[in-house]
């Protein structure tokens, strides 16, 4: 709250301080970084990890600059490709590892409403309704991810090549539209056309489908969509709906696009959230590709009493790109850790 978040995080259920504050509150919190002593360096990107005999010396920058450090806490996010080829490359340990991938899915935010209020029009005093959605199909988990009522669809990419969506809410969730990640567990079964042995398998095969949305989208990170009764019946759509995702969309059969382990479960998923939430299936609702980012595609392994690499003394794999969170709660305790036996291994 001291940065800017209203006093209701403490209390609700789902806490949400929404994504246009957070540029006013991350530049709150770095004010009392500095104010602590702290240093915050823009433009600074780190290329490699300077080691001597196992040990951590510091940091090399893109500058060709080395910041000196006998301890780095390694915190990049769960899209920091660079890094883990960086580490594939100085044969430190890494694994692939299992994620979840798939769509992202929007409905108008009255049709929620009337579906989980089970009114024609939403109260006031009521906030936008979310729903969270879950099942199996074919021996894996299909499941809604970061729902989003009265939210937008952004792009997320990472690369100029590749094509990658998320969703966000404004504070006070008042978009028309409710849009939710929906995504199927991946499996080393999905990964082993680029090597069992591969440590940044998972990645390429990740990278793999972004880059077959971009091309499916036509460029200029168009994403490629389909209505969502079509997507499940396999028909293509001759006109796509309304949708908050400001580059476009471009219609694609989507089955045609993502790989068929894939498709074949949000098809049989959707089915079942059909019969779960009547009139949840429906043509009212586009589907865009690719929600791809749900976790990170590496585990970067470390100790699990110093929290440090098992080869390199100094150096603590932390949050999601590491393998060690699942979201913005998870990922800040695990960085609380992290910094405290830093500390305390000093």
């Amino acid at each position: 709250m001291q940065h800017g978040a209203t006093r209701e995080i403490l209390i609700d259920a789902h806490p949400h301080i929404g994504t246009n504050k957070l540029p006013q509150i991350i530049s709150s919190i770095r004010e009392t970084i500095l104010a602590h002593g702290g240093e915050v360096h823009f433009e600074k990107r780190v290329e490699d990890i300077v080691i001597t005999d196992g040990q951590v010396e510091g940091v090399k920058l893109h500058s060709g600059e080395t910041i000196a450090a006998k301890s780095v806490i390694l915190a990049t996010g769960h899209s920091a490709r660079d890094i883990f080829k960086m580490l594939a490359d100085k044969k430190l340990e890494i694994f692939a590892k299992p994620f979840a991938l798939g769509l992202r899915v929007e409905h108008p935010q009255p049709l929620i409403d009337s579906l989980q209020y089970h009114c024609d029009v939403r109260p006031d005093g009521l906030p936008a309704a979310a729903y969270a959605l879950s099942t199996q199909a074919y021996s894996r988990g299909v499941y809604s991810f970061c729902m989003c009522p009265g939210g937008i669809i952004c792009p997320a990419s990472t690369a100029n090549d590749e094509l990658v969506v998320n969703g966000w809410s404004p504070s006070k969730r008042d978009s028309p539209f409710a849009n939710s990640g929906m995504v199927v567990e991946v499996t080393p079964e999905d990964w082993k056309q680029f090597g069992t042995d591969n440590p940044l398998a998972a990645m390429e095969f990740q990278s793999m489908v972004e880059k077959a949305c971009f091309v499916a989208g036509g460029g200029k990170q168009v994403a490629p969509a389909q209505r969502l009764q079509d997507f499940v019946s396999g028909k293509a759509s001759s006109l796509l709906p309304d949708c908050s995702y400001l580059p476009g969309l471009n219609a694609a059969k989507l089955e045609d696009v993502l790989p068929k382990e894939i498709s074949l479960r949000l098809k049989e998923g959707f089915r079942e959230f059909g019969r779960k939430m009547r009139g949840y299936l429906t043509n009212e609702a586009v589907v865009v590709a690719t929600e791809s980012r749900t976790s990170s595609p590496v585990r970067i392994p470390r100790d699990a009493e110093t929290l440090m690499h098992p080869q390199v003394r100094g150096l603590f794999p932390c949050g999601e790109g590491a393998g060690y969170a699942g979201g913005i709660m998870s990922a800040a305790m695990d960085g609380e850790r992290c910094a405290e036996r830093c500390y305390e291994l000093r």
